[in-house]
C-alpha cells in the first residue's frame, strides 16, 4: 500500500478544507501517488479521482422542537434547574423592568397633565421605595391620591366661601350697629 499522506496534505491546501474532509479514489492509488504538486493535485480533483467530503449535517430541527415546547413551559421543572432562581432571572432584572414601566407610566401621566409635579415626585420616591409592585397598584394609587387631592380643594373652597359669607355678614352688622348708634345721636 503506497503512502497517500502527502496528496492528503496538498488536496486539503487546494480545496481549503481540513484532511479529514479529503476523499481519494481507492481503485486509482497508483495515479494518485504520482501526483507531486497542487497543480497535479487540482486536475485529478477536476477528474473525480479526489474529492471533497459534504460537511456533516448537525440537524437543530430536534432543539428547536425542545425551545419550542420550553416556550409553552414544558421540561423546566425543579429536576430540570441547575441554577438558584436569581441566577436564572436575576432579581435585579425583574426590579429594573418594573421601575422603568413605573417611571415611564408617571412621566407620561405628569407630561399628559393627569398628575401634578408635586404628587409625581412623591409617587417617584415611594416607587423608588419599592412601594408599588405592579403598574395596577400605582394606577390605584394615583387615583386615591387625585381623589384626595379633588376634596381637600372642595373643602378648602367650602372654608373660603364661609370665610367670605361671615366677612359679609360681620360687615352688615357693623354697618346696621354704626347706623343704629348714629341714629340716635341725630
Amino acid at each position: 500500500m503506497v503512502s497517500l499522506k502527502l496528496q492528503k496534505r496538498l488536496a486539503a491546501s487546494v480545496l481549503k478544507c481540513g484532511e479529514r474532509k479529503i476523499w481519494l479514489d481507492p481503485n486509482e492509488v497508483n495515479e494518485i501517488s504520482l501526483a507531486n504538486s497542487r497543480r497535479n493535485i487540482a486536475r485529478l480533483h477536476r477528474d473525480g479521482l479526489i474529492i471533497k467530503k459534504p460537511t456533516v449535517v448537525h440537524s437543530r430541527a430536534r432543539v428547536l422542537l425542545r425551545n419550542e415546547a420550553k416556550r409553552k413551559g414544558r421540561h423546566t421543572g425543579h429536576g430540570k434547574r441547575k441554577g438558584t432562581a436569581n441566577a436564572r432571572l436575576p432579581f435585579k432584572v425583574l426590579w429594573m423592568r418594573r421601575t422603568r414601566v413605573l417611571r415611564r407610566l408617571l412621566k407620561k401621566m405628569r407630561d399628559a397633565k393627569k398628575i401634578d409635579k408635586h404628587i409625581y415626585h412623591s409617587l417617584y420616591m415611594l416607587s423608588k421605595g419599592n412601594q408599588f409592585k405592579n403598574k395596577r397598584v400605582l394606577v390605584e394609587t394615583i387615583h386615591e391620591m387625585k381623589t384626595q387631592k379633588a376634596k381637600e380643594k372642595a373643602i378648602a373652597e367650602q372654608i373660603e366661601a364661609r370665610k367670605v359669607r361671615a366677612r359679609a355678614r360681620n360687615e352688615r352688622k357693623s354697618t346696621k350697629k354704626d347706623k343704629l348708634q348714629e341714629g340716635p345721636t341725630n
